[in-house]
């Protein structure tokens, strides 16, 4: 009995202790008509010494730096007795306090309106909150809980929703900051359905659809149920749910034409932004950001690249490891919307195609492999820059490199194996992602090779196709499946010139790509066409009209405007690159029983063969 009672003694100090560190915000939106927000920050038991307190210039699920102190204004501290307390400002996000006594609050003034899954937006119908754009932190007290309430008095019905957890006292806990950055937050008069699902541990948990959105409660309903589809065919990749911190997992969603779009990935929730009128009548076009952004309940936020812990709020995480992080999931967003019947097996061979198309011609993935696309990220994912960059030529999306090779894999893995990438991702769940250990390449190269009891091949695929740039035959891989990849143009001349904006009667090239006819003949963007072997062109149509009336092989003349002055080059015409991809009864070829048994156990339902099982 003395030991119990001296253990709950401890405890309650403990929690006495764990409270007087809490980091206590409070936001209101007394104008947020012109999109402001009020903070205040109180930060007690504050350590002798420079109080730093700082904006956030990264947000988990962004690899690129985002300078959100730029909308902070009238910051001002104070002391425990509303003495104000001088701040100086050492950086455009970092705010120094040298005398202050051991309680400080900060005060600001907060602009938002950019409704996306990274910034903040305020207006009268709701209050928009990725967490690192809103609130500002004390540097070095990362492990102390937070707590906010929310001010929305008079404000339409508002309500709040979040993964955050909420107190008796109405106000919502973080048990640390990494946590409380990780946490996004929607305040208004949204719709809700929610439905339960059961763990293979036998706990319940409960799944939210958040929608605000200018629907009635009847489609919310509806595409709740297109969800509850979605999700199952989730499950059924990883085998089990992953354990959601506080028993609930949250898709906040808002649909708003101006809205800027985006989808971001969080840990017990998803922030989804869609620019449509509303969710009626638009249903299947919305599914894809959904099913991307749930399947990194999983992948990402528990399956985690080591390069991604702990995340860093200063400057961007570089990652080796987004091909797979984000790219594996891209090729599942879409797949398993396939496999739910909320997509048609065409437009998963269009994806396939699309996937396809960009592996084996983008100068990004030809001369830079996964890896290196990876690394990209923190130049690519929503950064801001004025010059001009060289992209198109050295970057493909981690997305689309990744999702081209889980497509590779997947297809390998079942041809080679009698396995699936289904098979691995749960063996990665097993290893890494459920205990929730960061992992490394050559982890994930451990974990294919033990899968497939084989580690030449692992060895192989991550050396040519990891780190290297060598390019699986898609080709053949596809044929499995009875899909056939083929030129989709043969014998059309090619020129390279991309992209052609007609203004004013002129012919402006875009940035031409490495290797092609253009981009050989020194032609690049700005470049203004002339004439095409004599033959003026004034705008697309015409230049495509011209080019017709050649072949590949041909050399034409063309003259040009460069900086203004006349200049001509030669141009050798090749056949156009361009891939499609089609079923092999299309084509009035043979569908073979092999075939077609490939293809359904690829894109059909796992859930009933499960269930069978």
């Amino acid at each position: 009995m003395k030991k119990f009672i001296g253990t709950a003694i401890g405890s309650l100090l403990s929690l006495a202790a764990f409270a007087q560190n809490e980091i206590s915000y409070v936001i209101s939106f007394p104008n947020a008509i012109h999109h402001e927000a009020e903070i205040s920050m109180l930060i007690p038991n504050v350590p002798a010494g420079t109080l730093k307190v700082r904006m956030s210039r990264s947000s988990p699920g962004r690899y690129a730096t985002h300078e959100f102190g730029k909308n902070v204004y009238h910051l001002k501290a104070f002391d425990g007795a509303g003495k104000y307390l001088t701040v100086n400002q050492t950086a455009g996000d970092v705010y120094e306090i040298s005398n202050h006594g051991s309680s400080v609050k900060i005060t600001y003034t907060l602009f938002g309106n950019w409704i996306d899954g990274t910034y903040a937006g305020f207006d009268e119908t709701h209050a928009h909150m990725n967490i690192p754009a809103t609130f500002a932190y004390p540097i070095g007290m990362d492990n102390r809980p937070r707590v906010v309430k929310f001010n929305y008095a008079g404000k339409q019905n508002w309500k709040v929703a979040t993964q955050l957890k909420l107190q008796a006292d109405g106000s919502y806990f973080a048990p640390n900051l990494q946590y409380f950055m990780d946490s996004p937050i929607e305040i208004a008069d949204y719709k809700t359905a929610s439905w339960e699902v059961k763990n293979t541990d036998g706990k319940t948990q409960t799944i939210h659809l958040i929608s605000h959105s200018n629907d009635d409660q009847q489609t919310i309903d509806n595409y709740a149920g297109m969800l509850k589809k979605m999700v199952d065919e989730h499950l059924a990749v990883w085998g089990e749910f992953p354990t959601y911190d506080y028993g609930h997992y949250y898709f906040l969603e808002d649909v708003y034409p101006d809205n800027a779009g985006d989808g971001m990935e969080h840990r017990n929730s998803t922030s989804i932004v869609q620019r449509t009128p509303k969710i009626a009548g638009y249903e299947a076009n919305l599914l894809g950001t959904f099913s991307h952004e749930y399947f990194h309940s999983w992948n990402v936020e528990r399956l985690r690249p080591k390069t991604l812990e702990p995340f860093n709020f200063e400057h961007a995480n570089m990652s080796n490891e987004l091909w797979l992080a984000e790219g594996f999931t891209q090729y599942y967003g879409n797949l398993l919307l396939t496999r739910a019947g909320l997509k048609t097996e065409d437009n998963a061979i269009q994806t396939f195609n699309s996937l396809a198309n960009a592996v084996l011609l983008s100068p990004g993935a030809l001369n830079f492999s996964p890896v290196e696309a990876s690394r990209y990220a923190v130049f690519a994912d929503a950064g801001v820059a004025i010059d001009q960059t060289n992209k198109a030529n050295i970057f493909t999306s981690y997305y689309t490199y990744g999702a081209a090779t889980a497509l590779a894999l997947d297809l390998r893995l079942r041809a080679d194996f009698k396995l699936t990438l289904d098979d691995y991702m749960r063996a990665l769940w097993k290893a890494y992602g459920k205990p929730e250990i960061a992992y490394t390449i050559p982890d994930l190269e451990k974990t294919l090779a033990s899968l497939t009891k084989n580690p030449s091949f692992a060895a192989s695929f991550f050396k040519k196709y990891i780190y290297g740039t060598e390019k699986n035959d898609y080709a053949q891989l596809l044929l499995n499946a009875g899909l056939v990849l083929r030129k989709a143009k043969p014998g059309q001349a090619y020129t390279g010139f991309g992209n052609i904006a007609s203004v004013d009667d002129k012919v402006i090239l875009s940035q031409t790509l490495a290797g092609t006819p253009a981009y050989k003949a020194g032609l690049d963007i700005g470049d203004v066409l002339l004439t095409i072997n004599g033959v003026q062109v004034k705008n697309g149509p015409e230049v495509i009209k011209v080019i017709d009336d050649y072949k590949p092989g041909d050399t034409v003349d063309i003259t040009y405007l460069y900086r203004g002055v006349a200049k001509t080059t030669k141009l050798t015409l090749t056949e156009n690159p361009a891939l499609e991809l089609i079923s092999i009864e299309k084509t009035g070829g043979i569908l073979t029983p092999a075939m077609q048994n490939f293809r359904t156990s690829w894109l059909s339902s796992q859930v009933k063969s499960k269930t069978t099982n």
